[in-house]
């Protein structure tokens, strides 16, 4: 690598590092407010898929040792990126228990608001 970059790379890291900085304060400012975590959550899928889809596919390799690095970098430093998303029953293991009585209690006010 040559001096330049060593500069850009440098430069690229710092920036991310500013990202995750800011990402991090946001998270604290929201904390306990489950709404706005997940609007946080929503944006940084967007940002994700505006990336991937707009200038990240305008980069891809357009030869076969371009593609061979490219493989050997995802491969060497974790893979590809992805943001996954909470599955349904990882999310309701995560909701407080509620007293048998307050559940039997709602269903029957919830059966005479439906009848």
């Amino acid at each position: 690598m040559n001096n330049n970059q060593n500069f850009e790379s440098g430069e690229l890291s710092w920036k991310q590092q500013a990202i995750a900085t800011v990402v991090y304060d946001a998270v604290q400012v929201c904390q306990g407010d489950t709404v706005a975590l997940l609007a946080m959550l929503r944006q940084l899928e967007q940002l994700h898929r505006e990336i991937r889809d707009g200038v990240f596919q305008e980069s891809l390799p357009v030869n076969r040792r371009q593609l061979y690095s490219l493989l050997k970098d995802i491969e060497s430093e974790g893979g590809w990126p992805y943001i996954e998303r909470m599955r349904l029953q990882a999310f309701l293991a995560n909701l407080p228990q509620e007293a048998p009585e307050e559940n039997s209690h709602e269903v029957l006010e919830s059966d005479r608001s439906c009848g």
